[in-house]
């Protein structure tokens, strides 16, 4: 099983595949904080990290923000007081795309380390 850490994020096209169930199963292995949830029909990953206060939360964000402009893929996130909140989904595809999973192992991989 490749790393998803280890991956890069390929240009998307409105024809591109969906994950097939097979690969969803072996990502979400090295994920398995994050669940699958349905907004509006399409499919997203989603996982709420926890962290000490707003300016940790801050400093986590931004660096979601700096690996999601390397990889050019964007997720939706919600910043609070000690928590932000992450989806990743593919647009042009309305679901869940092997650029999801690629990002969302990044992700955890960015969380401060305590």
């Amino acid at each position: 099983m490749s790393e998803l850490t280890e991956m890069t994020c390929e240009a998307c096209r409105f024809d591109a595949p969906k994950a097939t169930d097979e690969e969803r199963a072996e990502f979400s292995q090295q994920i398995p904080d994050w669940e699958v949830i349905t907004v509006d029909g399409v499919e997203r990953l989603k996982r709420q990290f926890k962290l000490k206060n707003y300016r940790q939360a801050l400093d986590f964000t931004n660096r979601i923000g700096e690996m999601a402009e390397k990889e050019d893929h964007h997720p939706l996130i919600v910043l609070e007081w000690g928590k932000v909140t992450v989806e990743w989904w593919t647009h042009k595809i309305g679901g869940l795309h092997r650029n999801d999973f690629i990002s969302a192992a990044k992700t955890d991989s960015l969380l401060p380390q305590e």
